[in-house]
């Protein structure tokens, strides 16, 4: 479940608790945790709703001023028809772990060497070739620029490379800004350490 920079950050300082939804079937559980810009989001109720009998309490508490302004966002002109609307409560569960992680920079040669392994893993099952230090090298001597602009300087699709970012990311190597991304102090630390080289 994806949410806006603004919901997830109004989730983690308590003015957003409500998120709705139009689902063939509800695509998150209770319980379900998921990332997002402000920290680990919960998921702690799902139900289906009237969309027409929303209150206007239960809007302002999803971030929208009234519930005519949530119903025009909930019905998109290609809306499926049989699609029902959910009522999805959230609460902010904690910081994002990765976090932590990335601002980890005392590594053993242990850890240096669990991450050679685990760069070398993803490179292997890469379709593209060996991506993992090119990918580092590149966004260290380029922080702060978008990922469109970085994946063409790769000759790839923003999309792919964005995921492959995300990869990295969660190894706690980068760290994702408004615009672009940064080798992290955890990632610096490897890279210094770290015996492999780009390709």
């Amino acid at each position: 479940m994806l949410l806006p920079a603004k919901v997830a950050r109004g989730v983690a300082d308590g003015s957003i608790t409500l998120a709705f939804r139009r689902w063939t079937r509800p695509d998150v559980r209770v319980g379900s945790e998921f990332r997002t810009v402000a920290g680990v989001v919960r998921v702690t109720a799902v139900e289906p709703v009237d969309e027409h009998a929303i209150p206007l309490a239960d809007a302002r508490a999803a971030g929208f001023p009234d519930a005519d302004a949530l119903r025009s966002r909930l019905r998109p002109a290609d809306a499926a028809a049989e699609q029902a609307t959910y009522r999805v409560t959230l609460a902010w569960a904690g910081e994002d772990p990765r976090i932590a992680l990335r601002n980890a920079t005392d590594l053993t040669p242990d850890d240096v060497a669990d991450l050679d392994r685990r760069l070398e893993r993803l490179d292997r099952a890469s379709s593209h070739g060996p991506w993992t230090m090119a990918t580092l090298a590149l966004i260290g001597r380029r922080p702060h620029v978008r990922a469109p602009d970085l994946a063409a300087e790769m000759g790839r699709e923003r999309d792919p490379f964005k995921i492959d970012v995300r990869k990295l990311k969660n190894l706690g190597l980068t760290e994702s800004f408004d615009v672009g991304y940064d080798v992290s102090p955890r990632g610096r630390a490897y890279l210094a350490a770290t015996r492999r080289t780009t390709p």
